[in-house]
């Protein structure tokens, strides 16, 4: 099993949502999250004053997936979430040791 965390910008959720929910995908758990990576921040204007945004507002979905699903979740959220522009994002794949559903007490792809 892997976990799988997508980090992209924000109006792109619904858009990961809905592939993520045609590909069969039974639950995502979803974060406002916030960062920055090559874009470092931008400026914005308040009130007549300019200040600098070091952090950037985004969007991480985490998704619990059979080994056998990772490439298709990937390529999904990849087409979802595309921009081309510099901020689009990063995909983090880890290994998932164990899942236990509470509820039922399942382990394993079971749980998931």
């Amino acid at each position: 099993m892997k976990l799988i965390s997508a980090i992209f910008q924000p109006f792109k959720l619904d858009a990961v949502r809905e592939a993520l929910m045609k590909l069969g995908v039974r639950s995502i758990t979803v974060s406002e999250v916030k960062g920055f990576g090559r874009q470092k921040g931008h400026t914005e204007n308040y009130r007549g004053s300019e200040y600098e945004v070091d952090f950037v507002p985004k969007i991480k979905v985490e998704i619990a997936v059979a080994d056998g699903a990772v490439d298709e979740v990937v390529r999904t959220i990849l087409s979802a979430a595309y921009t081309g522009e510099v901020g689009d994002g990063k995909i983090f794949i880890t290994p998932l040791d164990e899942v236990v559903r509470i509820r039922t007490v399942e382990r394993g792809e079971e749980a998931l």
